[in-house]
């Protein structure tokens, strides 16, 4: 027994000695990083406001840098309903939340940038640090803010129109156009918005029709080079898309007639995702973009803009290459700033 009892002695010393010493010791890496997160940071170098490809790429490239980058990002891509993504290379016909949720994966692998679910609904700057207020009531600061959120739609009144829109109502013949090749197709517009898609559609289809759903604002010399190229023009106005899970069926008209088409082009209109860059003084283009310079500044100073709430190329392709740059000029302006 007393054998046992220095053995049990000697355990208990062993054991407590370890325990001691552990107290002295740096916390192990994984165990560090549970710890720090306990600690919610609210004060970041940069603020991302917008998550999806524009967005990521931008906090790649300060990741890279060791830069501390808080993403923040509402969940509500414009592209949600399309099938899937074209046109960029290594990733073509993917699923949009594919590329995203991968990107995503990849840029939260770099242990400076975290990433928030949320949606910010204000955001102010006080001498050369800005804030934000986010929906849930957080609060963060940043040195520098890049805004990657995009632009919303604005779907007309047409019924059937919007569960359409990005599988056979589409906007763009390069995202799209090669799925939809060779099938009757209409082009919902008018005026230069028209005539600007329609030989882009002709290349892909011969049966080309263009739905103005209104009086035709088209010149002679277009109205010939229209006629010329066999696409015809319906004027009437458009009520309803009918479809099946948003594939196409028929358009119908107000004069209740109905055509069938399998697939739709549509120029419409657009606005900005956030208010925040209008409050904050950025400019903007008279075809309602924040105005940014080539390295992604905008007029105010600390605040940049990439993606699709920048330019007319609406491509995922061009969101990403956007994006890449305007990190790598912010992390060159903290760099400056810090040397």
């Amino acid at each position: 027994m007393s054998h046992l009892k220095l053995i049990h002695r000697r355990d208990a010393i062993k054991q407590g000695s370890i325990a001691t010493l552990s107290l002295f010791l740096p916390i192990p890496y994984s165990n560090k990083t549970k710890h720090d997160n306990m600690n919610i940071n609210t004060n970041f170098e940069v603020i991302i406001i917008g998550g999806s490809y524009a967005g990521l790429s931008a906090a790649m490239a300060l990741g890279r840098s060791l830069r501390r980058v808080l993403i923040i990002d509402s969940n509500l891509p414009c592209n949600r309903q399309t099938p899937h993504s074209h046109n960029f290379i290594t990733q073509d016909g993917k699923t949009p939340s594919e590329i995203s949720q991968n990107a995503k994966s990849q840029v939260l692998a770099y242990r400076t940038v975290e990433f928030k679910q949320d949606l910010v609904i204000e955001g102010t700057k006080n001498d050369n640090l800005f804030m934000v207020n986010t929906k849930s009531g957080k609060k963060y600061t940043a040195k520098k803010l890049i805004f990657a959120t995009g632009i919303k739609d604005i779907m007309p009144n047409i019924k059937g129109f919007s569960d359409c829109w990005g599988i056979t109502v589409v906007h763009c013949p390069y995202c799209h156009g090669y799925e939809i090749r060779n099938k009757k197709t209409g082009i919902i517009a008018n005026g230069e918005r028209a005539f600007h898609l329609a030989p882009m559609i002709k290349n892909l289809t011969s049966d080309v029709t263009i739905l103005t759903s209104g009086k035709v604002d088209f010149d002679n010399d277009q109205l010939a080079k229209l006629k010329e190229n066999n696409v015809r023009i319906i004027d009437k106005e458009i009520v309803e898309i009918e479809h099946s899970n948003g594939y196409i069926k028929n358009v119908i008209f107000r004069d209740a007639t109905k055509e069938n088409f399998e697939a739709t082009y549509a120029a419409i209109p657009f606005e900005q995702h956030s208010h925040i860059p209008e409050a904050l003084g950025c400019n903007f283009t008279e075809q309602g973009y924040i105005e940014v310079d080539m390295m992604h500044k905008t007029n105010i100073e600390g605040v940049f803009a990439c993606g699709d709430n920048t330019s007319r190329l609406r491509s995922v392709s061009n969101a990403v290459a956007a994006g890449n740059v305007t990190g790598a000029v912010v992390n060159m302006e903290l760099a400056k700033e810090q040397f």
